[in-house]
């Protein structure tokens, strides 16, 4: 069975089979040289500061029998079907079937950590989702019901609030950026309802991108963690909270070495926005991006991949207001240096609105800084991230180029493929089937706008711009891809 990423790491209220202990397999701690002699002074100071996060939600009642599974071709087979077909139009008719009966309570655990004495508690949003009713379980027995402050799907982070009679035990959070790979960690949470359960590990990478949302920026770690650690905190050696824990790769929900937690440096700014203003206000810009391969940084005389490469600018957003353009490649934000195209939607999202900040791009080989002011992200992010994104071009003519069949824009293709009147350039008719473009994606109904980050409006214009491009040395031509709405991207084709 191949491995798979688990994020809900909250767990169903369910019996759990005991496992026989096999001491000989737990490395000891005390060996010279394996780490830390104990971290029991440690966890004595912040183990009543973690608890354990209980939800109850109400579910319409299903009393229907689901069909057997019979073999294709089985001599029971029709006779099963109509069984149970008409079991459960009688379940129908009385009332309890899938909408009827009196409903159920479904329950599931997860972890959390008080990082106020007057009540506040970080979790994981999944472990909170969709639940009628949350309590938190403390390390002295005591159980609190508990409000939701606010929640943030994007980083999977949630506030919550109890009341307590007196000052609860809490933590801080630490700078995860100082967290190297190999610094020891340890992990408290409530791993298959166990209750509170203390692991050790390290830091085993940074940066990790697993796909969970537009920000991952994990720290990944082997220190055990299993469903019901979510929203659990991950330690430092000095008691910091440096990371929350969300999600591993297992094939079998169970834990093999390989955690993921939310960086400390991630969750700050975004449990603050959650108390301060109960959601996350974020800053935007107004671009879209797409990463800089290895031959568009040839094609744009960067030397080596690096940055986030603008594919299209939002009108009358910071970016145009600034200066930026389709095309530039953004190497810093904010005094901070963008490595890879993920890096910025996380520097801008973390950035204050209507903070002024400075932004150097490479624009045809050149560096030049720019400067802007931070927006707030509008509330429609899809309106945000698309349209109203000018592409320049002027007019047409045809032929054959790159592996693409070319055509001039006109009104019979505008209708054809349904081109908006505000898209210019060359029509993609059609795109060889063992050609690079065609390994890059490229289909008929886009329209090339600019080769070589110059604009093209005939296929002569295209057929122009290779040739230059092959005489100045270029190994790729860097193409500008308009679809038929107007959003853009960038494609490097091999020229050889």
């Amino acid at each position: 069975m191949s491995a798979r990423l688990v994020s809900a790491l909250r767990m169903p209220l369910l019996a759990v089979a005991l496992a026989a202990p096999f001491a000989w397999l737990a490395p000891s701690l005390a060996a010279p040289g394996k780490g830390p002699d104990t971290v029991a002074d440690v966890a004595e100071k912040v183990m009543d500061a973690v608890v354990n996060i209980s939800t109850s939600q109400n579910v319409a009642a299903s009393r229907s029998v689901p069909t057997p599974q019979l073999p294709p071709g089985s001599p029971f087979e029709d006779f099963f079907d109509e069984f149970f077909k008409r079991r459960q139009q009688q379940d129908d008719q009385n009332g309890e079937g899938r909408d009827g009966g009196r409903g159920r309570k479904v329950s599931s655990l997860g972890s959390g950590f008080v990082i106020d004495p007057s009540g506040l508690i970080v979790t994981n949003n999944h472990v909170i989702a969709d639940a009628d009713e949350i309590y938190a379980n403390f390390n002295d027995g005591s159980k609190l019901k508990a409000e939701l402050v606010g929640r943030d799907t994007k980083t999977d982070l949630a506030l919550l609030r109890v009341k307590p009679d007196k000052p609860l035990t809490s933590v801080k959070f630490g700078d995860s950026d100082k967290m190297r790979v190999g610094d020891w960690v340890m992990a408290i949470g409530n791993p298959f309802g166990l209750g509170g359960t203390l692991t050790v590990g390290v830091v085993s990478a940074r940066n990790r991108n697993i796909n969970a949302g537009p920000y991952d920026n994990f720290l990944q770690t082997d220190a055990a963690i299993n469903r019901g650690n979510s929203g659990g905190p991950l330690f430092n050696m000095d008691g910091e909270v440096i990371g929350i824990n969300t999600a591993i790769i297992s094939p079998s929900g169970g834990s093999i070495g390989i955690g993921f937690a939310v960086p400390a440096s991630t969750a700050t700014p975004v449990i603050a926005q959650l108390e301060q203003f109960k959601e996350v206000r974020r800053g935007w810009i107004g671009v879209r991006i797409q990463s800089v391969t290895d031959e568009i940084a040839e094609s744009l005389g960067l030397g080596k991949s690096r940055g986030a490469l603008v594919g299209g600018v939002n009108d009358g957003g910071p970016a145009a207001k600034a200066g930026l353009k389709a095309g530039d490649v953004v190497v810093r934000f904010d005094g901070k240096d963008v490595k890879e195209m993920r890096d910025l939607p996380r520097l801008v999202a973390d950035t204050a609105v209507d903070k002024e900040v400075d932004v150097v791009v490479v624009r045809k080989g050149k560096e030049e800084t720019l400067r802007l002011k931070i927006a707030r992200m509008p509330e429609d992010e899809k309106a945000a991230a698309a349209a109203k994104i000018p592409t320049d071009a002027v007019k047409p003519e045809a032929k054959k180029s790159l592996g693409l069949e070319l055509a001039p824009m006109s009104d019979e293709l505008r209708k054809r493929f349904k081109i908006k009147d505000t898209v210019k350039g060359v029509v993609i008719l059609n795109v060889d089937r063992n050609s690079a473009a065609a390994e890059k994606g490229l289909k008929p109904g886009q329209v090339v706008v600019e080769v070589g980050q110059e604009a093209v409006s005939s296929p002569d214009d295209v057929q122009k711009r290779v040739d230059g491009l092959k005489k100045d040395g270029k190994k790729s031509a860097l193409l500008l891809i308009s679809d038929a709405d107007g959003q853009v991207q960038f494609a490097a084709i091999p020229l050889n």
